[in-house]
């Protein structure tokens, strides 16, 4: 198949380069996705209706063009890694903070803030990725790696139904921010960098 030849053209820089931004879209809809679980619960500790709370949805993704933005002149201006690596730990530390806030409107902020961090992560994300990959291979692999979106869903639903009826609403958030944090951390290290700084020389000599 077309599919597995293109994957088997990819060296271990590239791969694993694709890998770690699959992994950083996916974490990214893990963490929006949770909230569509727990509409009700929130509801009810805020005392406010279900529509109020999917309002915070809107809000999400009212704020993702300006994390866009904001990342995207970063990414352009300082390079891919460091600015990926604050975004991811920045979506998941107001992923953390939205377990702990302490009335609606704080709630409606750090879901509006979620948004930035979630539109920058995909710009930085995929563009890192498209450069890594050979021309051929760069059609194929953007679907996939869009698909780290839907993944992300069925991780939530995974976290909700194990998390949930123990620790309710507020550990769900607290569980959802981790594994991005364990990922921002990787993000961190020598070695990705060193990916990041071979993928920039090849970028600079076409």
């Amino acid at each position: 198949m077309e599919a597995v030849r293109l994957f088997k053209s990819l060296n271990r820089t590239q791969r694993n380069t694709f890998i770690a931004c699959f992994l950083g879209w996916t974490l990214d809809a893990l963490d929006f996705f949770l909230l569509t679980f727990v509409f009700v619960p929130v509801a009810h500790d805020f005392g406010r209706t279900i529509p109020q709370v999917t309002f915070a949805i809107t809000v999400t993704l009212m704020m993702r063009p300006l994390g866009a933005f904001i990342f995207g002149w970063l990414g352009d201006r300082f390079g891919r890694r460091i600015p990926l690596m604050i975004d991811i730990v920045f979506y998941s530390v107001v992923e953390l903070l939205t377990a702990f806030a302490p009335n609606f409107g704080t709630f409606l902020l750090l879901r509006a803030l979620f948004g930035i961090g979630m539109g920058g992560e995909w710009g930085l994300g995929a563009s890192l990725a498209m450069e890594s990959l050979p021309t051929p291979a760069r059609g194929l692999f953007s679907g996939i790696l869009q698909q780290g979106y839907a993944f992300g869903y069925l991780l939530a639903a995974l976290v909700y139904w194990i998390v949930f009826p123990i620790f309710g609403w507020r550990g769900l958030f607290v569980a959802g921010a981790l594994p991005a944090l364990i990922f921002g951390r990787m993000c961190r290290s020598r070695r990705f960098g060193n990916v990041i700084a071979q993928l920039q020389k090849v970028g600079d000599s076409i």
